[in-house]
């Protein structure tokens, strides 16, 4: 089972983004998803890097993928996704307007904000030329084996959600500019202060969600762990892991271990909660009652 990092979700200065990827290089994962998801304000203050952090990872033998943003509005987005394809690798689409710009003879990889909730979704994206998908978090087990068989016999890539915190939902408002009593294009980069997403409770004080600029993410952190067997039995052939701003590396390294069968369950989330103590663990969707249900023990979270 190959280990994918998906796309950074929040805003970190150039610098930070390329001390994770010069880190990647050497880190136990298969491929890399670069680029911007969430808000295209945030792109011009690393974009010059992204062709160095390519030929980097290239080099170390990564896969690399361009993610599309996941709320093409704008005429410079419009043109901003025109342009993927002239980097020269594959492009992830996470919108699926960004269709318009692939050409249908060209491969590309489906990323987890396209709802492919069917088999006919599936089927109507492998004959689009898509190779590798990722599916919803959201989606239940039994769901993802049908979703696997179908695409085994389309010559498709299935991928999970193996950690961090899920994408919920994208707006065309800035959560944090409001906070912060400003408009979305005088928002000054406040999400620029949360590097791994602001925190929401409800007005009792129980942990609810997570802001991200116009992006709502879970409060928990989806981690696989314990679904693994069953998520490899039902045909899965990668793990995405979201990016985050403490341990990153550490957290790729002990997965590999996970899916080598050098690491129990048991042992990863304990190397978790020692990497990000306050982190809350969660992977209700796949086989409980709600997405926050979490199927280990809880002395862990």
């Amino acid at each position: 089972m190959d280990l994918t990092v998906g796309p950074n979700a929040f805003f970190w200065t150039a610098e930070q983004q390329t001390e994770l990827y010069a880190a990647l290089e050497t880190a136990p994962v298969d491929r890399v998803v670069l680029g911007e998801w969430v808000c295209s304000k945030r792109l011009p203050f690393y974009q010059d890097q992204i062709p160095h952090w390519i030929s980097g990872l290239m080099e170390a033998g990564k896969q690399i993928s361009l993610t599309s943003l996941a709320l093409i509005t704008l005429k410079r987005e419009r043109k901003a996704t025109a342009e993927l394809l002239e980097m020269g690798v594959e492009v992830e689409v996470n919108d699926l307007t960004a269709l318009a710009y692939i050409p249908a003879e060209t491969p590309f990889s489906v990323g987890p904000l396209i709802n492919v909730y069917n088999e006919g979704t599936l089927i109507w994206l492998a004959e689009r030329g898509a190779k590798r998908i990722c599916l919803p978090p959201e989606l239940p087990l039994d769901s993802v084996r049908t979703l696997c068989k179908v695409a085994k016999d389309h010559g498709v890539i299935i991928e999970m959600w193996g950690h961090g915190r899920i994408p919920l939902a994208i707006s065309g408002r800035c959560y944090h500019a409001r906070l912060h009593g400003r408009t979305k294009d005088n928002c000054q980069f406040a999400c620029e202060a949360d590097p791994d997403g602001l925190d929401v409770q409800t007005l009792e004080g129980t942990p609810f969600l997570t802001m991200n600029g116009v992006q709502t993410l879970s409060d928990t952190y989806a981690c696989a762990a314990h679904q693994l067997p069953l998520l490899r039995e039902a045909g899965v052939g990668a793990l995405r892991l979201s990016p985050q701003s403490v341990g990153f590396v550490d957290l790729c390294q002990s997965y590999r271990q996970l899916i080598d069968g050098k690491l129990t369950p048991d042992a990863l989330t304990r190397t978790l909660q020692g990497i990000v103590p306050a982190q809350r663990l969660s992977d209700g969707f796949l086989t409980g009652q709600r997405g926050v249900d979490w199927s280990g023990s809880t002395s862990h979270i």
